[in-house]
């Protein structure tokens, strides 16, 4: 995927000076507080737009050099590479921030980002397991060491607390209260929220803390998810446990952690909870960025009127 570095690119600074593009990254990180996850995007996707720019001739440790037409060619060179419209869309506010950070510092003139529009996105919707599926997912057979544990343990929060893959994998030690049954989540932006855990879920978590010393983590290392050599589990593992618990669970494809968050939003609000409720549980900061769920509640909420109401269609009026 286009997602990896491009194997030609290569970090735009100059030799033996710090770049704008050194100074943004900086800036970034410390004034907006932006994740180290967020910052490796950034500078990844700064590293792919080099690797073009270069072919023309350009760099964008000099800015003033790319004008509105080659930020155009960049984004018909990703739409040739196949890259999503959501993806274009990352890339392409990369570089307005990194082109604003410019122009503040009188680096440039004029941003070339300027008039370039976002490329129209399709209304898609989030893909979801329904009840049946996530039981099987959830009670898949492991063997009960501490990895088949842990795996398990990562499935039922995903799912039970909603949480994003990046913040399931960013908890701490300290981040969960068994007492009273929270999870203290950092979310986008720096947000905290504090989300419930399901009772089965605790029990899944609290079986897998017991056995979290086999991973031999380092005494100062506090973060609750470990991988084989102790250290913080990965994104990419936790892909590679979701995918062998779905063939596990016979499930007819592979499923992304997102998925099981879609999944999450998507019963809660069939089974009756406010749109508002599941937008703080989430931590959307808009609340139409949870209304995307309502869709699929819709079907649900039409399937039970046809079989319930009397004026239904196909229904025969007794009355």
């Amino acid at each position: 995927m286009y997602g990896d570095r491009h194997p030609e690119a290569r970090e735009p600074s100059l030799d033996g000076t710090r770049s704008p593009v050194d100074e943004f990254l900086q800036v970034i990180e410390i004034q907006k507080g932006l994740s180290a996850a967020t910052i490796r995007a950034y500078r990844t996707d700064l590293c792919q737009a080099e690797a073009f720019f270069q072919g023309l001739g350009l760099t964008l440790t000099s800015p003033g050099q790319i004008e509105s037409r080659d930020l155009h060619r960049y984004l018909g060179h990703l739409h040739r590479l196949q890259i999503s419209k959501s993806s274009m869309s990352r890339k392409l506010s990369c570089l307005r921030g990194y082109f604003g950070f410019c122009l503040k510092q009188k680096i440039i003139s004029r941003d070339p980002t300027q008039g370039t529009r976002n490329p129209k996105q399709s209304k898609g919707h989030p893909r979801m397991l329904n009840i049946d599926q996530v039981l099987a997912l959830l009670e898949t057979r492991l063997d009960p060491d501490p990895e088949g544990l842990r795996d398990l343990a990562l499935a039922e929060l995903l799912y039970g607390s909603g949480l994003r893959i990046s913040e399931a994998l960013n908890l701490d030690l300290f981040n969960l209260d068994f007492g009273l049954g929270l999870v203290r989540v950092l979310g986008k932006g720096g947000k905290e929220r504090l989300v419930p855990m399901t009772q089965t879920g605790q029990k899944r978590l609290l079986r897998y803390l017991e056995q979290r010393s086999f991973f031999n983590p380092e005494p100062s290392r506090k973060a609750f998810f470990l991988g084989r050599r102790g250290k913080r589990l990965q994104r990419r593992q936790a892909n590679r446990i979701l995918e062998k618990l779905s063939r596990l669970a016979g499930l007819p494809q592979a499923i992304s952690p997102h998925v099981l968050r879609h999944s999450f939003a998507t019963h809660l609000l069939e089974a009756g909870a406010d749109l508002r409720s599941v937008q703080e549980l989430l931590g959307h900061s808009r609340l139409s960025t949870t209304q995307r769920y309502t869709h699929l509640t819709m079907g649900k909420i039409l399937e039970t009127y046809d079989k319930a109401h009397p004026k239904a269609k196909g229904k025969s009026n007794t009355s």
